[in-house]
C-alpha cells in the first residue's frame, strides 16, 4: 500500500499505455482459441474451404499486431519499474544524507548499501515483470473464464474447482516466503558489510597475517546465508509442484469431461479444442500465480526494510522559521553544557565563551571528550543539557545547513574520496583553480602535489591509497581552508605532520585574512602554544584554562606535558 500510494500512484500516468496495449494483445491472444474453433468446426468439418485464405490472413494479421503491441507493452512497464526504483534509490539515499552522526555509529554500511542495491531491484523486478505477469494473468484468467462460460459452464466450473486449492497454498505459504525472505535480505546486509570492511581494511588484514581468520569469519556467516535460501528452496519445493499438478490436472479433467461430451455429441470436437487451449491459459495465470506469491513475499520483505529508513525522521534538524543570518561572525559559547552518549556522561558542566576570530586548542588523554566537544558545535549531536551558542543564538535555533555551511572540520580520520586532487580539495564548491593552489600552499600541500606527474589532476585510490598519512592530512586541511568558513575545526588534524610542517601550516592559518574562530584538537605542545585560549581536559571537564605562559606558571596538568615532551630540549641547554 504504501509502494502504492508513495510511487506507483506519481506515475499512473506512465501506466495507462502499457495497461491499454496490453488489455489489446490479451484480447488478440483470446481469439486464437477461437479461431482454432471457426477452423475445425467450419472449414475442416464443413469443408468450406473456400475461407481458408481470409482465415490465414486475419490469423497473420492478428499475429503480426500482437508482436508490436508485445513489444511496446514490455517496453513501457520495463521503463516504468525503472523510473520507480530510480525514484526510490534518489529517496533512500536523500534520506541516509540527512540522518545524524549516531545513526551511522550504529548501522553497518553493508546494510545501507543492500537496501539501495539489492532491496530496490527486487522492487524494480517486482514492478517491471511481477506486477506486470499479475495485471496480465487477472486480465487473461477473465477474459478466458468468460467466454469457456458461453462455450460450456460445466467444463468451466470443474475446470475453476480443480484450480481453486491453489489460491489456498498462496495464503498458506506467503507468511513463511515473507519470513524467511525478510532473514536472507538482513544476512544479505551482513555479507555485505563484511566484505566492505575486510576489502577496505585488507591492507591491516594482510600486515598482521589474518587471511585465514578472517576468511573463517565470512565462511560462517555465508554458512548461514546458505542454510537460509535451502530453507526458501525447501519452501518452493514443496509449494511449486503442488501448484504443477492441480494446473497439470485441469487439462486433463477436461480433456475426460469433454471427450465424454464430444461423444455423446453435447458439444463440438472445435469447441473441446478451443476449450482445451483456454484451459491452458487459465492453467499459466494459476502457474505463475505460484511464482508470484514467492516474488510478491520477496518484495514484501525488502519493502519494508526500505520504508523502515524512509519513514525514520532524522533526531537533529531544522527548527520551523530556523535562524539564517547572511554572515557568520564565529563568536562561540558553551552555557553549562552537559552531554550523555548511550547513557553514557561524556561532557560535565562545560562553561566556555570564545570571541570571533580566538584559537582554541584543546588537549587531553584520548577518551576525555575533546571530539565530543568540537562536534557539539555543529549539532552533529544534540547536547544534553545547556546550550551552546553562535553569534548569540542557540544552535538548536539555526538553520542546520547554513550553521554547518559556515563551519569548516578536518576530522580525525581523515577521508579522500576516489577522485582526483583538485576535486577533492574543492568537494563541490566550483571554487577557482587560484583559490585551490592558494589553499593547497596554505596547507603546506603544494609542493608534494607539484612533484606528482599529473599535479591536480592526479587519482587517488579510494580513501587516499597511495598517499602517506602526512600527505591526506595536508589535503584534507586544504579542502578546510578553501571555504573560508567562519569556523574552523582541526581534530588532530596535524598528527601525521612532522613538527616543522605543523608549525607552518599554524602559522599560514594564523595569517589568514578575516581569521576564522579556530579550534584545534593536539597532542603536541608546538601545535598548541601560539593559541589564544587553550583548554586542557580530563574526563568530560574542563580543568585548566588559560594562555600558554598562565598554564606554565600552574604547574598543572599542561606543565607536566610540556616537561615531558620538552624535557630532552632542557637537558641540552643545561649540558651547553
Amino acid at each position: 500500500m504504501k509502494l502504492f500510494k508513495n510511487y506507483i500512484l506519481k506515475h499512473m500516468k506512465a501506466l495507462v499505455i502499457p495497461i491499454a496495449t496490453m488489455i489489446i494483445a490479451l484480447t488478440i491472444d483470446s481469439t486464437f482459441p477461437y479461431l482454432q474453433k471457426i477452423f475445425v468446426d467450419d472449414i475442416m468439418l464443413n469443408n468450406k474451404w473456400e475461407y481458408i485464405g481470409k482465415f490465414f490472413f486475419i490469423f497473420i494479421c492478428l499475429t503480426l499486431a500482437r508482436s508490436i503491441i508485445g513489444y511496446i507493452k514490455e517496453y513501457l512497464f520495463d521503463k516504468f519499474a525503472l523510473n520507480v526504483a530510480k525514484e526510490m534509490r534518489e529517496d533512500l539515499f536523500d534520506k541516509i544524507q540527512c540522518f545524524e552522526f549516531s545513526f551511522f555509529d550504529n548501522t553497518n554500511t553493508g546494510e545501507l548499501m543492500s537496501r539501495i542495491a539489492e532491496d530496490v531491484d527486487t522492487v524494480w523486478e517486482t514492478l517491471g515483470f511481477g506486477m506486470r505477469l499479475l495485471i496480465e494473468g487477472i486480465i487473461l484468467f477473465m477474459i478466458s473464464t468468460v467466454i469457456m462460460f458461453k462455450l460450456n459452464s460445466f467444463l468451466t466450473g470443474i475446470s475453476l474447482l480443480v484450480l481453486l486449492p491453489v489460491g489456498f497454498l498462496g495464503v498458506i505459504f506467503d507468511k513463511k516466503f515473507c519470513d524467511i525472505y525478510s532473514k536472507i535480505s538482513d544476512q544479505t546486509a551482513q555479507i555485505n558489510s563484511m566484505a566492505q570492511q575486510d576489502i577496505s581494511g585488507i591492507r591491516l588484514v594482510k600486515a598482521f597475517a589474518r587471511e585465514k581468520h578472517e576468511i573463517s569469519k565470512f565462511l560462517n556467516v555465508n554458512k548461514q546465508y546458505y542454510n537460509l535460501n535451502i530453507a526458501q528452496a525447501t519452501l518452493l519445493s514443496k509449494f511449486i509442484p503442488t501448484v504443477d499438478f492441480l494446473t497439470n490436472l485441469a487439462p486433463i479433467t477436461i480433456i475426460i469431461f469433454g471427450g465424454l461430451l464430444t461423444i455423446n455429441g453435447s458439444i463440438s470436437f472445435g469447441t473441446i479444442l478451443a476449450f482445451s487451449s483456454y484451459i491452458l491459459n487459465i492453467s499459466f495465470c494459476v502457474r505463475n500465480f505460484g511464482w508470484l506469491v514467492n516474488l510478491l513475499s520477496q518484495n514484501k520483505a525488502s519493502l519494508d526494510k526500505i520504508f523502515k529508513i524512509l519513514e525514520r525522521q532524522p533526531e537533529i534538524k531544522s527548527s520551523e522559521n530556523a535562524y539564517k543570518p547572511e554572515n557568520v561572525l564565529g563568536n562561540i559559547e558553551f552555557e553549562k553544557v552537559n552531554f550523555k552518549y548511550k547513557d553514557e556522561e561524556i561532557l560535565k558542566n562545560i562553561n566556555l565563551n570564545i570571541p570571533k576570530g580566538s584559537t582554541v586548542a584543546i588537549m587531553g588523554a584520548t577518551g576525555c571528550g575533546k571530539s565530543s566537544l568540537i562536534s557539539l558545535i555543529g549539532r552533529y549531536y544534540d547536547v544534553f543539557d545547556g546550550e551552546i551558542k553562535v553569534d548569540g543564538v542557540n544552535v538548536k535555533e539555526w538553520d542546520l545547513e547554513k550553521l554547518r555551511e559556515s563551519m569548516s572540520v578536518v576530522f580525525q580520520d581523515t577521508f579522500l574520496f576516489s577522485d582526483t586532487i583538485k576535486n577533492n580539495i574543492d568537494f563541490g564548491g566550483n571554487h577557482s583553480e587560484e583559490d585551490v593552489v592558494k589553499s593547497s600552499k596554505d596547507s603546506c600541500a603544494y609542493e608534494f602535489i607539484s612533484e606528482l606527474s599529473e599535479g591536480y589532476n592526479t587519482e587517488v585510490g579510494e580513501r587516499g591509497v597511495g598517499l602517506s598519512g602526512g600527505q591526506k592530512q595536508r589535503l584534507a586541511i586544504a579542502r578546510g581552508i578553501i571555504r573560508k568558513s567562519s569556523i574552523l575545526i582541526l581534530d588532530d588534524a596535524t598528527s601525521a605532520l612532522d613538527m616543522e610542517t605543523e608549525r607552518n601550516v599554524l602559522k599560514n592559518l594564523s595569517k589568514m585574512e578575516n581569521r576564522p574562530t579556530t579550534f584545534i584538537i593536539a597532542h603536541r605542545i608546538s601545535g598548541v602554544k601560539d593559541a589564544d585560549i587553550i583548554m586542557f581536559m580530563k574526563d568530560g571537564e574542563i580543568v585548566e584554562i588559560g594562555n600558554h605562559e598562565s598554564l606554565l606558571k600552574k604547574q598543572g596538568y599542561y606543565y607536566n606535558i610540556y616537561r615531558h615532551q620538552f624535557k630532552d630540549f632542557e637537558l641540552i641547554q643545561e649540558v651547553s
